[in-house]
């Protein structure tokens, strides 16, 4: 698939099949997010790979809406600012957006390789921390549910160029 095929086409999915992700196709994600970019590539990130079915009370306790356990996995990204890049001008720590980038990058592969995904920020943080065993350095900063979509896109319209984008003059 091309590039902007894979932006235009990808959405939010809310529904997925009873079907197993090929660990082939698992193994290119975890690939995508080996190699994605990382503030002076500290790599201040770890993904953990879910048994939804194994794990499901845990998880809708993370985040209760049904269709996040539907999929046969779930993804967590998870960032240590101890390890992270931290800008020296004015102390801004990136590890969420580290994190938040890896993301991107799983969820961009497996579009591409006919999975669904919805990025997933409003979880309980504190459950997810106890459920993952994270000590103090880890924080979960993303998850997505992974596998084979059922769901209609919902309605998103996006605002027009003109309003995103600001040309300094």
């Amino acid at each position: 698939m091309e590039f902007f095929d894979v932006i235009e086409k990808r959405y939010s999915m809310r529904g997925f099949e009873d079907k197993e992700v090929e660990q082939e196709k698992l193994d290119k994600i975890l690939k995508a997010a080996q190699i994605a970019p990382t503030g002076v590539n500290f790599q201040p990130f770890k993904v953990i790979v879910i048994d939804t079915k194994k794990y499901k009370e845990e998880l809708n306790a993370i985040y209760p809406p049904e269709w996040f356990t539907q999929a046969p996995i779930a993804l967590c990204v998870v960032a240590s600012k101890e390890r992270a890049w931290t800008r020296k001008f004015d102390g801004k720590n990136i590890a969420d957006i580290d994190a938040t980038i890896v993301m991107t990058h799983m969820i961009l592969a497996a579009e591409d390789l006919g999975l669904n995904t919805c990025f997933i920020a409003a979880f309980k943080p504190d459950e997810a921390k106890k459920f993952l065993a994270l000590d103090d350095e880890w924080e979960p900063v993303l998850f997505t549910p992974l596998g084979y979509g059922n769901a209609e896109p919902r309605d998103t319209p996006r605002k027009a160029i003109e309003e995103l984008v600001i040309y300094k003059d």
